[in-house]
Parts: structure tokens; sequence; C-alpha cells
């Protein structure tokens, strides 16, 4: 784990994990509003090979609502970001942006408490869909 990212390694394939990873966070009360593919995107901006890996814009609406309510701007931090990427043919790393390390940017001022629970809640959520993911299959 990185100090701003929850992180797993599955030993599945990529493809498999991503379903895994949307069935999961469903299950945790997030729905996916964004996908990125970053190996498309790059092959066709750059023309460059890289493994596959999406970005997941996960959202959990109560938790986005509470949040914009204690502090508008936080919306620049939302969605919550999932990447799934392919270490090789069987394994998979899934590492989300980690609620905590969001607060560094935000949880100053009079609204800090309420933007600390709502990531804790957050926090609580991807942690969960990410452990499940290791013992499912």
């Amino acid at each position: 784990m990185t100090d701003y990212t929850i992180r797993t390694t599955v030993a599945r394939p990529y493809a498999e994990t991503v379903e895994a990873v949307r069935a999961r966070l469903g299950e945790a009360g997030f729905g996916v509003l964004t996908e990125i593919d970053l190996r498309a995107t790059l092959k066709k901006k750059l023309d460059v090979d890289v493994v596959p890996q999406v970005i997941l814009g996960a959202c959990r609406p109560e938790l986005a609502h509470r949040a914009l309510g204690a502090e508008p701007s936080i919306a620049a931090l939302l969605p919550c970001n999932v990447v799934v990427r392919a270490v090789d043919e069987s394994t998979t790393v899934v590492e989300a942006f980690d609620p905590d390390a969001m607060m560094s940017f935000a949880a100053e001022g009079k609204n800090g408490d309420a933007l600390r629970a709502v990531a804790a809640d957050a926090r609580e959520r991807l942690t969960a869909a990410l452990a499940a993911l290791e013992g499912s299959k």
C-alpha cells in the first residue's frame, strides 16, 4: 500500500477481476459513474502499449451528498477512483484512492469533522470491497 491508496493483489485474470471489482463495489453501495480504459486511451493518443488497466470512478451517492453538504469544493475530489491493473496473465492489482489521504486536502475548517466522518465511512466500505476480492472466485 502506498501512502495514498488502499491496495490488494489477487490471483485472478484482469477481465475477471474488473467484473469482480464492479460487483464488490456494488455490494458496498458504490456505483461506477465513469470508466477510463488507460490501455486503449494511451494507445490511441500516444501509440504506446501498457498493461491492461482501467480507472473506475466509484460513487456512493449518500456519501457524496454528505461530503458536498459539508464542503461543496470536495466535488473536485470525487468520485473515488479505483484502478484495476494486470500484473500478468493470472495476477491483478486493485487500488483505490484512500479517502483518508483525501482528507489531507480537505479536512481543515469548520466542516472538517463532517468530512472526516464521510471519509471514514468511504474508506471502510472500499477496504471491505477490496478485502472481499481476495477471498472470492
